[in-house]
């Protein structure tokens, strides 16, 4: 730090030079102006391009109406293993959280212009308003600021006396337009600066506060899955019929795996929400899945399936079938239900976006495991569904209860005798014939039905 110098070798500035020190004026600059932006770099920065990357601001620097600075802010750097154990984010938070960080790709001090204390100067200016400026731009703040120095040509002063923090020295790697890495053996230092504080705190939180979810809200949703879950859950889909003639590159296991956790996410608007999902995954989770090998791409990488093939598997997949896998994978990630002295809650309900399908479902009280669905033919109502699948479902010992829609004998009668179970049903009041039937049970005029205090004050039925 300047502080920590010895007087003696501290610049001499003029009285001319602190002039324009104190009277530089940062601002962003105007469209009509990036032609001579543009052409300024090209002339004098040592990278001689003007290419940036992702959503990015431009700033001049003037002073009495002359540019003595220019800088450019874009998307951050994808992968840097300093920066991701300084901010202290795991895989998923910084794929999602990334845009809050950027990079101050170019910085240029003007010929004419390297005048002592006047690059801090103008960075202390930028710092002051980036983040205001990336919300009115993006609609997003910005939280943490990095670049990148080359030692061989820069000491990086302006960015240690700004209160930058230098984290180490990249591994000498830069990201071609083609999606790989080319190795340029020049190891560049790597400075960052938190914009505001707790910026770190913030990215590596389990939520973003208020103001800046809205960055989240339009990505897709997370497989939260690992490769070794999604290659277990595969093998219990494996065994499905398989429509498909000929060669294919999707194997069916991969393809209902990758289906059941896009519902876990709450993704269920149909093929093309099904195809965002999987091509947000990561290569680990799409090899592991059994994708084909994308070729056309330099890498290890692993291709995701369209909304052709989740259109076509929506199409030909057999509901018993589905059912069954589905069961026994729930049971081997739940356990083995026993039935005995078990609730299991039986109810109909019409699918979210899904044009009038309903289906009749039956689930455990105890643990809210799903047990088993039925679809409601059109045009009828859940009576005759939950009665089908009354009849498959492994109740035994359990208490059965429903909605007094499902109050019918011959429902009754199927948990009773056919199941073994026992049953709970509601009776409303314009049920008629029903609630007669009740009130006589319930006075003892049948043996049917005996309360245990005959005398007992009784609810008006």
């Amino acid at each position: 730090m300047l502080s920590g110098m010895n007087a003696s070798k501290r610049p001499l500035i003029t009285e001319e030079q602190q002039e324009l020190i104190n009277g530089v004026f940062f601002r962003l600059l105007l469209p009509r102006e990036r032609e001579q932006f543009d052409r300024l770099l090209v002339e004098q920065h040592d990278l001689k391009s003007t290419q940036l990357v992702g959503e990015q601001i431009r700033y001049v620097a003037e002073y009495q109406g002359q540019w003595v600075a220019i800088m450019s802010w874009s998307a951050a750097a994808y992968k840097l293993k300093w920066r991701e154990e300084w901010i202290g984010w795991n895989a998923k938070q910084k794929k999602r959280r990334l845009p809050l960080v950027v990079n101050n790709s170019r910085f240029l001090i003007l010929e004419g212009f390297h005048v002592p204390n006047l690059a801090s100067r103008v960075m202390k200016l930028c710092l002051e308003r980036l983040s205001g400026d990336w919300h009115k731009i993006y609609g997003h703040e910005v939280l943490i600021a990095e670049s990148f120095v080359d030692p061989e040509k820069h000491l990086g002063t302006s960015y240690k006396v700004s209160g930058w923090t230098l984290l180490g020295k990249t591994q000498g790697y830069r990201r071609d337009r083609r999606d790989f890495y080319d190795q340029h053996k020049r190891p560049k230092q790597l400075w960052v600066q938190e914009l505001r504080p707790g910026a770190r705190t913030i990215l590596r939180g389990r939520n973003l506060p208020s103001a800046l979810q809205a960055l989240e809200q339009g990505l897709p949703p997370e497989c939260d899955q690992s490769p070794q879950e999604l290659a277990r859950m595969g093998k219990f889909f494996a065994g499905l019929t398989e429509w498909r003639k000929g060669d294919w590159d999707f194997p069916l296991g991969g393809l209902v795996a990758l289906s059941v956790c896009a519902l876990l996410c709450k993704v269920c608007l149909g093929q093309r929400d099904l195809a965002a999902f999987a091509a947000n995954l990561t290569d680990a989770q799409r090899e592991r899945l059994g994708f084909p090998r994308d070729w056309k791409r330099r890498g290890r990488h692993f291709r995701a399936p369209g909304e052709t093939t989740f259109f076509r598997l929506l199409s030909h997949l057999k509901p018993p079938e589905l059912e069954s896998a589905l069961l026994r994978w729930q049971d081997h990630v739940l356990g083995k239900r026993d039935p005995q002295g078990d609730e299991v809650a039986l109810d109909g309900k019409e699918l979210l976006n899904s044009q009038g399908l309903k289906l009749a479902s039956a689930y455990s009280v105890t643990d809210g495991r799903w047990l088993g669905s039925e679809p409601i033919a059109q045009g009828s109502n859940e009576i005759p569904a939950v009665q089908q699948l009354l009849g498959r479902l492994p109740i035994e010992g359990s208490l059965v209860t429903a909605d007094a829609l499902n109050t019918q004998s011959e429902t009754a009668r199927i948990i009773v005798e056919d199941r073994g179970a026992d049953y709970l049903l509601p009776v409303k009041g314009n049920q008629k014939g029903v609630r007669n039937n009740v009130r006589q049970l319930y006075k003892g005029l049948s043996r049917a039905f005996s309360p245990s205090r005959p005398n007992e004050h009784r609810p008006n039925l």
